[in-house]
């Protein structure tokens, strides 16, 4: 029986080169210069590190500009709030990975309430989507790809 996964992941080595070509931007920009701006990529977490909120302000939509170059969707971030102490203020940027049992029932609701001739189950951070027909599994695609959830899906592990 034909079935796919839905995730939702982040390659971490491109998360790694947009941190690295950002850094690089912040470095050689006139506005930063002689400032300590600089960006840490922190396991699950980004943090923004500069001089003062107004720089961090300008910081955001490099970072952004670079992670959707190299194809990461900007909707996995999450901004924190400013940490401002006096010489530095910061800002963690958490990325968004897997699929939370939230999101996973609200899935598998929509594909149950459009009454596909699919079955939908959730097996821990990813939902498994089987069906009689390849045909059913890539209209669910489709109807997934147009609905507006909270974070980009993938679809992966196709077999027939």
């Amino acid at each position: 029986m034909p079935s796919f996964d839905i995730v939702s992941e982040i390659d971490g080595h491109e998360i790694t080169n947009a941190i690295d070509q950002a850094n690089k931007e912040v470095s050689t920009r006139f506005d930063f210069k002689g400032s300590n701006a600089s960006f840490e990529h922190q396991e699950d977490n980004i943090v923004m590190k500069a001089e003062s909120s107004f720089q961090l302000q300008q910081m955001l939509p490099i970072l952004y500009a670079k992670m959707g170059k190299r194809g990461i969707d900007i909707s996995s971030l999450e901004s924190g709030k400013v940490q401002d102490t006096g010489k530095t203020a910061q800002q963690s940027i958490t990325l968004k990975q897997g699929i939370g049992s939230d999101l996973a029932k609200k899935i598998v609701k929509l594909i149950k309430d459009k009454k596909m001739k699919v079955q939908a189950a959730i097996n821990g951070d990813k939902v498994r989507v089987t069906g009689k027909k390849r045909d059913d599994l890539q209209e669910v695609i489709q109807m997934l790809r147009t609905e507006d959830l909270e974070q980009p899906l993938q679809f992966n592990n196709f077999r027939d």
